[in-house]
C-alpha cells in the first residue's frame, strides 16, 4: 500500500534533489567518461581513440592481462569456493558453521592491505617457498608477476561464490537427490549432473562478481607492481599524461563495458531455464556422514583452504609486529615499534578517514532514507528510477568514478574557500557516499518494508501531517536499518583506495586507505603499513559486528502491529493509534 501524497509538493521536491544529486556526482561524470572517450579535441565525434588503444602494444597487453587474470581468478576462486560450500552443506561436518564463517573473512580485508604480506609468506624467498626449498628443492611461483594478482584476488574474493553457493545448495528440495540416488546416480555424477546444476543461478551470480572486482581493481596490481593492466594504466594515463589523455577514459569505458557485460552475460546464462525445485520450503539435501577416509580427504581439503585463505590475515598481524623479516620463515624479531609510529604520524590519517566516510556514511542515509520512502510510500511517477539510479554505483568502477570527477569539476571552485572542488577533500567524501550509496539503501528499503503503513495511517488520522508522522514515527522505527546502513557504508568507505588514490592531492588530505599504499612502496614502511591496515581490518571487522548486532535488535524489539478490519471501527481506536497517543 502506498500514500499518496500527489497534492503536495513534498516528495516532488525530494525527489528531485535525489536526483540531482545523483545526476550531479554520478550520470554526469560517468556520462563525461563516455563523452571524452568519443571526441576530438575540436568536438567532433570519433572512434579513432579506441583504434589507436589497440594499436597500441602495451595497450593490448593491459587488455588481455585484465581479462586473464579476471578470469583464471575467477577459476581458482571456484575451486576453493565449490568443494568447501559442498563439504560443509552436503556432509555432516562439526564446526561447519565455524568453517563458512572463516571462508567469509577474507572479505573484511581489502586485498592490497594483504598483497605485501602474501609476498612474504608465498614469494620468491618467502617462508613457504624457504620451506619447500629446503625440505623438496622446489619453488612454486604464486608471487611472480601476474601469478600475484591472480592468487591473492582469488583468495580474496571467493567467498562471493562461497555465500552465494552455500544459499543455493540449502534451498535444493532434497526429493531431487533423492529421486536421482534411487535411479543410480552416485558420487560426483550426482553432483554434476543434479545438485550443481540446481545450484547453478548461486554459482553464476557468484561468479560474475568475482570476475567485475578482479577486472576493476586497482589497488592490488599496483602494491604488486604490476602495471600492465588495464586499471593501473588509466591512473597512470590520467596522473602522468594529464586530464586531456584519451586513452584513460577509452580505457574507462572498457572497464565499464565489461562489467556491465559480465553482469548481462550472468542473466543470460540462466534466462529460459528452470531451477526452482517442487515443494516450497522442502527438506534440503540430506546430509550423509563421511567414512572414516573421506573424513580425512574432506578435513585435509578444508584446513588446506582456510589456511590459504586466511593467510594474508595471518601474514598482515605478523609484519606489523615484525621488527626484521627476510629471507625466514617467520620474523627475526617483534616489537610494537610499527604502532607507536602509526599513532605518532598517521593521526591525521585515521581523523580523515573518521571525517570523509563519517560524513558520506551520513549523506548514504539521509539519501537512502528519502529513495526509501519514495519508493514505498508514495505514487511519484517513474520513482523505481530512483533505486535503480542509486544502485547503478555498483557497476561503476571507483577508477573511473574518480576520473569523470576529475574532469567533470575540474576549475569550479568552492564558495567561501580558496580552492576547487577537485583540490579538496570534500571530492573524496562525495565519491565515498556516492559509491557506498547501494549499501545503505538496501538496508534503509529494508527497515521501510518492515514497517507496516497502518502506523502512519495511524499517525494521520491523530492529525499529525506528513513530515511529523515521518519524524516521530517512521525514522524511529527505521532507526535500525540506517543505523546498519550508516556502519555498512561507513566500514567500506573506509577500505576504499580506487577512488582514493585518484582523488588525494597532497598527504595532508590522506585517508588511511592511501596511507596503507604509501607506507607500502618502501621496504622501510611495510611494518606501519601493515599496523595500519591491521587497525582496519579492526575497524572493518567491528563495523560489520556491530552493524549485523544492530539490525538484529532492531528486529527482537519490533513487535508486529495487527490492525483490526471491522465495519465501523475508528482508527482512532486500533492498536497502532493508541501506542501513537503516548508518544
Amino acid at each position: 500500500m502506498s500514500i499518496n501524497f500527489a497534492s503536495s509538493k513534498g516528495p516532488a521536491v525530494t525527489a528531485a534533489c535525489v536526483i540531482a544529486f545523483l545526476a550531479a556526482f554520478l550520470i554526469v561524470p560517468v556520462a563525461t567518461v563516455f563523452h571524452a572517450a568519443f571526441v576530438n579535441s575540436d568536438g567532433s565525434f570519433t572512434g579513432g581513440h579506441f583504434l589507436a588503444f589497440f594499436n597500441q602494444p602495451l595497450m593490448r597487453e593491459a587488455f588481455y592481462n585484465s581479462l586473464y587474470v579476471a578470469i583464471w581468478a575467477t577459476l581458482i576462486a571456484t575451486l576453493l569456493a565449490v568443494p568447501l560450500a559442498y563439504f560443509t552443506v552436503r556432509f555432516q561436518f562439526r564446526g561447519a558453521l565455524l568453517i563458512q564463517t572463516l571462508g567469509i573473512l577474507p572479505l573484511i580485508m581489502p586485498p592490497f592491505v594483504g598483497a605485501v604480506a602474501m609476498q612474504l609468506i608465498f614469494g620468491r624467498s618467502g617462508s613457504v617457498n624457504l620451506l619447500l626449498g629446503d625440505w623438496f628443492d622446489i619453488n612454486l611461483p604464486l608471487m611472480e608477476g601476474l601469478n600475484s594478482v591472480i592468487f591473492v584476488e582469488a583468495l580474496h574474493y571467493f567467498p562471493f561464490i562461497l555465500m552465494n553457493l552455500v544459499v543455493a545448495l540449502r534451498n535444493i528440495d532434497g526429493a531431487m537427490e533423492e529421486a536421482a540416488f534411487n535411479l543410480g546416480s552416485r558420487g560426483f555424477r550426482l553432483f554434476r549432473r543434479v545438485i550443481f546444476p540446481l545450484a547453478l543461478p548461486g554459482y553464476v551470480a557468484g561468479a560474475s562478481l568475482v570476475f567485475v572486482k578482479v577486472f576493476d581493481d586497482l589497488g592490488t596490481p599496483l602494491v604488486l607492481g604490476t602495471t600492465n593492466m588495464l586499471a593501473p594504466q588509466a591512473y597512470l594515463r590520467i596522473t602522468q599524461v594529464g586530464l586531456e589523455d584519451p586513452l584513460g577514459y577509452v580505457i574507462s569505458v572498457i572497464i565499464i563495458a565489461f562489467s556491465i557485460a559480465s553482469l548481462w552475460l550472468s542473466a543470460r546464462v540462466l534466462k529460459g531455464r528452470d531451477y526452482s525445485t517442487l515443494q516450497k520450503g522442502g527438506t534440503g539435501i540430506q546430509k550423509r556422514r563421511l567414512r572414516r577416509g573421506e573424513a580425512v580427504l574432506a578435513y585435509g581439503w578444508i584446513i588446506l583452504v582456510l589456511l590459504l585463505v586466511l593467510s594474508p590475515h595471518i601474514g598482515v598481524l605478523l609484519l606489523s609486529f615484525a621488527s626484521v623479516w627476510s629471507f625466514a620463515p617467520l620474523p627475526d624479531g617483534y616489537t610494537l615499534a610499527h604502532y607507536a609510529t602509526v599513532f605518532q604520524d598517521s593521526g591525521g590519517m585515521i581523523a580523515n578517514t573518521l571525517l570523509y566516510c563519517g560524513l558520506a556514511a551520513g549523506v548514504d542515509v539521509v539519501l537512502g532514507t528519502a529513495i526509501a520512502y519514495l519508493l514505498l510510500r508514495t505514487r511519484l511517477p517513474a520513482r523505481q528510477w530512483l533505486d535503480w539510479m542509486a544502485s547503478a554505483a555498483l557497476a561503476v568502477p571507483g577508477i573511473v568514478l574518480a576520473i569523470g570527477l576529475l574532469r567533470t569539476f575540474r576549475g569550479v571552485e568552492l564558495p567561501f574557500m580558496a580552492t576547487t572542488l577537485t583540490s579538496s577533500w570534500m571530492i573524496i567524501m562525495i565519491a565515498y557516499s556516492v559509491r557506498r550509496l547501494p549499501y545503505a539503501l538496501r538496508s534503509c528499503v529494508a527497515a521501510l518494508q518492515q514497517i507496516n503503513v497502518s502506523l502512519e495511517e495511524a499517525a494521520q488520522s491523530l492529525g499529525a501531517n506528513r513530515w511529523r508522522t515521518l519524524r516521530r514515527v517512521v525514522v524511529p522505527l527505521m532507526a535500525g536499518g540506517m543505523l546498519a546502513g550508516f556502519v555498512t557504508s561507513f566500514i567500506t568507505a573506509a577500505v576504499e583506495l580506487s577512488a582514493t588514490i585518484m582523488l588525494v592531492t597532497k598527504e595532508s588530505q590522506a585517508p588511511m586507505s592511501y596511507g596503507i599504499y604509501l607506507y607500502m612502496q618502501s621496504a622501510s614502511g611495510r611494518g606501519p603499513g601493515a599496523a595500519l591496515g591491521v587497525l582496519a581490518v579492526v575497524a572493518v571487522a567491528i563495523g560489520t559486528y556491530v552493524s549485523h548486532l544492530l539490525v538484529a535488535r532492531t528486529g527482537a524489539r519490533r513487535e508486529p502491529v495487527l490492525m483490526e478490519e471491522s465495519p465501523g471501527l475508528d482508527p482512532r481506536d486500533t492498536p497502532a493509534a493508541r501506542r501513537l497517543e503516548t508518544t
